[in-house]
């Protein structure tokens, strides 16, 4: 007679040999993002083991997927791992072999401080060499890492995340393949293992008063850059609200200023193009083309903006990294929203519609005739490199997921830290970049235009960021690190995401977890002065003091007497990139001509005078030491035409904005205006407004 077992015994006996067949580590790395390569290659370092787990077959995440002009506001904040990489970069481009298409002092003379030969890094790099460098550091450590491509979180509810108490003991993937650790660390853009285990967090924008902060929330007023300059009609058939609105503009309006909401800022893919014609791939129309979704770049062409609506940073070998620019680019802007706490089937959706946008918004750019000519000739100079993303038909393999979730923890990063207003003292790393948010939505004006909304870029000093800000609560879990989705604010966030931060979070994330294994303690209770000592002594920078930021002074049109001309009001040819980092400006910013095209930008102000009568010219601009020292000025008033140089490296004479230039008799009306170009200039030319005051 043969005995059976019931299911309840076997199941105890089931579960012991499923652990037996569970491989054990020492830090389980969920994500291979910069900052989880980082991580997992620190605690093989240290001499423990570790498994990297990446949910795709790619490792890298950004640096790897397109994003070669690294964001870095100030190299000396970035230290460790992150910085070898970067010397490794620099390594990898003195050898003549890596150079194909120019050689590396003529691309020197290009860039212009891309090769640092001093400190032996390089920062702009093609994506494969990211790959390969990240291979040969993972290969270096492949006694102690495991790395494991292709395995997914399971996010179905009561599975994926396996706890006692507030300890993580194993994870579970989608396959049912598991991993058991002692520590762990989700290096994920989206925060998926920090979210299952229970963790708190954010998504959207925070209002202002939540952590008495003065750029979050909705920036209505402020959002400048990246702007429309003409105005396009957002209606299905133009002047018909009837008729609804063109895909992508959100029917409800901006929502209150400062306040806070689930918005995301824009994601979109970091290509690698290039202009060399043996290695150039041209557009190409996707198969799903849906041309409502264009109909607004092609209104706002219609209209008179003449911008390339996209900005190719050049790398090595005649490649660049291109990322959005101007109004519609390619940002798609406000499509993402649902993206960070979504299931998979939903981000692969939005992924999806964020690259037949890319590619949809390429194509019609090089060949709808609705495009100015100038346009569409450099969308047919460029195409995507042959030889970059191979196994992708040469399509950046990484969305651009700018934020996704954030924790919620005991220190959550603020503006104040990002102005050094307030300072952790317990720092794991700097961040040094610009508070940095992309456009979050598109809506309609009073005047029933079109509008971009949520763009912010304020300056910072280099700050610490602190340890608190990458572990959880006790409460919530005792063995579990956050380098990527660390806990900031919406605004501080835009400064620390970048991907060099990443890896120094992530290098300090693992150090962390390491000395938490030492010392037998959960990971909120390690010992601070221990860890900055480990952190310091593998060249990690923790806090360098650097100069006060100047006041930042916004002077409305309304606070100036007079007729003010802002450069938004300017008739301009070229001007295009846009900018708010000097401390004091006219109105919402200023416009600049990057120190490119001499000769070929022009911006003409041009007053409505209420009265004929002699009038002072004041021209504002923002000074600084890369300015040029011979801007053209050019003023039509009533006795004929004066030209003039102006000097935009010296600091104007009245409240630090106007430079007078001169009086002279205008006519009433429209007559009279002031032009600036940049012909034949020595440096950056500004425009920002131009002021007529009445003699009498």
């Amino acid at each position: 007679m043969k005995h059976q077992l019931s299911p309840v015994l076997l199941f105890p006996i089931f579960l012991l040999a499923s652990r037996a067949a569970t491989p054990s580590y020492d830090v389980v790395v969920y994500g291979g993002t910069s900052g989880g390569v980082a991580a997992a290659i620190q605690a093989a370092r240290m001499g423990r083991t570790a498994v990297l787990i990446e949910p795709t077959q790619y490792l890298g995440g950004l640096t790897t997927g397109g994003l070669g002009a690294t964001d870095i506001g100030n190299k000396r904040a970035i230290g460790g791992l992150a910085r070898e990489f970067y010397g490794r970069v620099w390594q990898h481009y003195q050898q003549p072999a890596s150079w194909t298409q120019l050689s590396r002092e003529e691309y020197a003379n290009r860039r212009g401080g891309a090769n640092d030969p001093a400190e032996q890094t390089m920062w702009t790099f093609e994506p494969h060499v990211a790959t390969r460098i990240y291979d040969d550091l993972l290969r270096e450590v492949a006694a102690k890492v495991t790395v494991v491509r292709g395995e997914r979180l399971e996010l179905t509810p009561g599975r994926g995340v396996i706890k006692q108490g507030a300890r993580i003991v194993r994870i579970v993937m989608e396959s049912g393949r598991a991993f058991e650790g002692r520590m762990f660390i989700d290096a994920t853009y989206e925060g998926d293992l920090m979210a299952k285990a229970g963790v708190s967090y954010h998504v959207g924008r925070e209002a202002n008063a939540v952590y008495g902060e003065t750029i979050n929330g909705v920036q209505a007023a402020h959002a400048v850059s990246h702007q429309f300059t003409k105005p396009v009609d957002p209606y299905v058939q133009p002047g018909n609200p009837a008729s609804g609105l063109l895909p992508g503009i959100n029917p409800d309006g901006p929502g209150e200023e400062f306040s806070g909401d689930r918005k995301v800022q824009a994601y979109n893919f970091r290509m690698c193009t290039t202009d060399v014609p043996a290695n150039r791939r041209a557009w190409e129309k996707p198969a799903n083309y849906d041309p409502r979704w264009f109909e607004l770049v092609l209104r706002n062409c219609e209209a008179g903006d003449l911008r390339i609506p996209w900005n190719p940073v050049w790398m090595p070998n005649r490649k660049t990294d291109t990322n959005n620019n101007f109004a519609i680019s390619t940002d798609f802007i406000g499509q993402n929203w649902d993206y960070p706490a979504a299931d998979y089937a939903t981000r692969a959706r939005i992924w999806r519609a964020h690259e037949d946008w890319q590619k949809g918004l390429m194509w019609t750019l090089a060949n709808n005739p609705r495009v100015p000519e100038k346009v569409r000739a450099e969308f047919q100079r460029l195409g995507l490199a042959k030889d970059e993303f191979t196994d992708n038909n040469n399509w950046p393999r990484q969305l651009y997921v700018r934020e996704a979730r954030r924790m919620i923890s005991d220190y959550v990063m603020s503006e104040k830290n990002c102005t050094r207003a307030e300072i952790a003292p317990d720092s794991v790393g700097m961040g040094a970049y610009n508070m940095d948010s992309h456009h979050i939505q598109r809506y309609v004006t009073k005047e029933g235009f079109v509008r971009n909304e949520g763009d912010v870029q304020v300056r910072v000093r280099p700050y610490p960021i602190s340890y608190r800000s990458l572990r959880p609560k006790a409460a919530e879990c005792t063995n579990l690190l956050v380098p990527v989705c660390l806990a900031a604010s919406h605004i501080a966030y835009g400064s620390i995401r970048m991907e060099p931060v990443f890896m120094v979070l992530g290098q300090s994330a693992a150090t962390a977890a390491v000395h938490a294994l030492e010392q037998g303690v959960a990971i909120q209770r390690i010992d601070d002065a221990k860890l900055k000592a480990r952190l310091l002594q593998d060249g990690q920078v923790l806090d360098f003091d650097s100069p006060p930021l100047a006041p930042r002074t916004r002077v409305s049109n309304l606070q100036l007497k007079g007729i003010v001309v802002d450069d938004l009001e300017a008739q301009r040819v070229g001007f295009d990139r846009a900018s708010s980092a000097h401390p004091i400006f006219v109105a919402g910013g200023y416009h600049h001509d990057n120190n490119t095209n001499k000769g070929a930008e022009t911006a003409r102000f041009v007053p409505d005078l209420p009265a004929t009568g002699r009038y002072q010219v004041l021209i504002a601009y923002p000074h600084n030491a890369n300015r040029a020292t011979n801007v053209p000025i050019v003023i039509r008033h009533a006795d004929g035409e004066t030209k003039i140089t102006l000097n935009q490296k010296k600091k104007p004479a009245v409240d630090a904005l106007l430079e007078p230039v001169g009086t002279f008799r205008f006519e009433k009306g429209r007559g009279g205006s002031v032009e600036i170009s940049n012909r034949g200039t020595d440096g950056f030319v500004v425009i920002d407004a131009v002021q007529w005051v009445e003699v009498k």
